[in-house]
């Protein structure tokens, strides 16, 4: 068989941060330490062949600047900066027994992934703020989630006004948000408000899909994760009331592929994996194969993945005057998408902008 050549993938759903399935330890590190928890899993990312990915809360201007110009290795990164979540949402880690006073004490922590914001005011400040710090996209928490204490999947996170201020500002500085969401309600209420990427949405119907159609809005699935967690988690420190949110969330992903797909959601790749299960990263691919097929599977983490991050022409395609992000496969992947998993002999060279980072030729 022969080699393949194709672009590099793109992940449009990490927390390069998240060293730790405790992502409010992760939040209470020291700077540096957090940092150079960081490094290996960057690394990791950009041997797998994923040449740029999304960062969906933690990583900063600081650290994509550091890659693009060569100082530590990694993929490149496009970065949310700190998730933005109301008191008690999916960003709040801070234990139902802990001093309220400054919800937003460890915001600037570099290991946190979001900081605490509510009233519209206060949400418009922070999207400035993120912007002036260099965030590429906004990043909201618009329902519960499974690795913060407090809220259940099924609450919302901010309220409408709050949302639609969000958009508004992200939208003057020409760039979008992307909503953290599972359930049809927060989904909807999100796309309503203007959000263009829905991040994870695990329990999607079809009419909410169709409306994500409607309003052209973007789905990234992030199945793997859900793996992780459940078979990982409690060893790694994952807290119990996270380990018993998983399963409202993690039996419905195929499903929920099958209905975008119907409908023709566009969906990107996403991993969200967390502490000790990074290296999982590539076998979201498969998984999603078993019900999209290699070709689309493969579109999602080239093509559409720049799309969403505005790069078309530039990412996800070997044409002339885009980014010299290249895989050389033994092998078809369209044929057998486990290839993209075999990282340390099937993806025989990786190249990032030109430069070769891998060679195993």
């Amino acid at each position: 068989m022969g080699m393949t050549l194709m672009p590099g993938l793109i992940d449009c759903h990490v927390h390069v941060m998240a060293s730790s399935f405790n992502l409010g330890a992760v939040a209470r590190m020291p700077n540096a330490l957090a940092l150079l928890r960081a490094l290996p899993i960057m690394k990791g990312m950009l041997d797998r062949g994923f040449t740029s990915v999304r960062d969906a809360g933690g990583a900063d201007w600081a650290l994509a600047e550091a890659v693009r110009t060569r100082q530590v290795t990694g993929p490149r990164l496009f970065c949310a900066g700190k998730a933005l979540s109301q008191t008690g949402g999916h960003g709040d880690f801070r234990a139902r027994n802990d001093i309220l006073e400054d919800p937003c004490a460890c915001a600037y922590k570099l290991g946190n992934i979001a900081r605490v914001v509510d009233g519209v005011d206060a949400c418009r400040l922070a999207v400035r703020e993120e912007i002036l710090k260099g965030a590429s996209q906004i990043k909201v928490m618009a329902s519960g989630g499974v690795a913060s204490p407090n809220d259940p999947i099924i609450n919302l996170g901010l309220c409408e006004s709050e949302l639609r201020a969000i958009v508004e500002e992200a939208g003057n500085a020409n760039t979008y948000v992307m909503a953290h969401a599972y359930t049809p309600r927060a989904i909807a209420r999100a796309v309503r408000c203007g959000v263009r990427t829905i991040e994870h949405g695990n329990l999607v119907d079809e009419p909410t899909a169709q409306l994500m159609k409607e309003m052209g809005a973007y789905m990234v699935p992030t199945l793997i994760t859900y793996e992780g967690l459940a078979n990982d988690g409690p060893k790694y420190g994952l807290p119990p009331e996270s380990v018993r949110k998983i399963e409202s969330v993690r039996t419905n992903g195929l499903e929920v592929l099958k209905v975008l797909d119907a409908v023709g959601v566009k969906m990107g790749y996403g991993s969200d994996l967390l502490g000790e299960t990074h290296d999982l990263q590539s076998e979201e691919l498969p998984l999603r194969a078993k019900v999209l097929g290699n070709a689309k599977t493969i579109q999602q983490a080239t093509l559409i993945g720049a799309e969403i991050l505005n790069h078309t022409g530039i990412l996800g395609e070997i044409v002339e005057q885009a980014y010299a992000d290249l895989l050389l496969i033994d092998g078809n992947p369209l044929d057998d998408i486990a290839l993209l998993t075999r990282h340390d002999t099937a993806i025989r060279l990786v190249m990032q902008d030109g430069v070769i980072h891998a060679n195993r030729l």
